[in-house]
């Protein structure tokens, strides 16, 4: 799966990351559970019932960047501020069939950013974002 784009909205202070070597995407769910006892026989094993009490969707991420994406990431980080963030699947917008999802979309905070360059080579990082919420899905039309 080729992530080719991490954007903060809106569109005024939009920064793309581009050349995005490796983008992983963790989802899952935080799960409450609740035993209930058979009301015709106690006897019996109780159930359980489970319901998703919230969604957590966290990114990380190595790529190359821009100079000046660096002072902006820097910002972001050290402000402790949630912006607005947009993911989107470069490979499933432009091949995928209607109705598959390709953006993910909603306020993130920057909770790790390292960056390195070697001599002759372009700047990179590895940055981690986590969203504040459940992010919005956009599916291919």
């Amino acid at each position: 799966m080729k992530w080719s784009s991490i954007r903060w909205v809106p569109p005024a202070h939009t920064t793309t990351f581009a050349e995005w070597l490796g983008v992983q995407i963790a989802r899952s769910a935080n799960v409450d559970t609740a035993e209930i006892p058979d009301c015709d026989d106690e006897s019996l094993p109780l159930s359980e019932e489970k319901e998703v009490r919230s969604v957590n969707v966290n990114v990380s991420g190595t790529g190359v960047f821009a100079l000046q994406s660096g002072s902006k990431l820097k910002d972001w980080f050290y402000s402790g501020k949630q912006l607005n963030v947009r993911l989107r699947n470069k490979k499933i917008e432009d091949d995928g069939a209607s109705g598959d999802i390709y953006v993910e979309e909603g306020p993130a905070l920057l909770t790790s950013f390292n960056e390195s360059r070697e001599k002759g080579q372009k700047l990179s990082a590895e940055i981690e974002l986590q969203f504040n919420g459940t992010p919005t899905l956009t599916a291919k039309v």
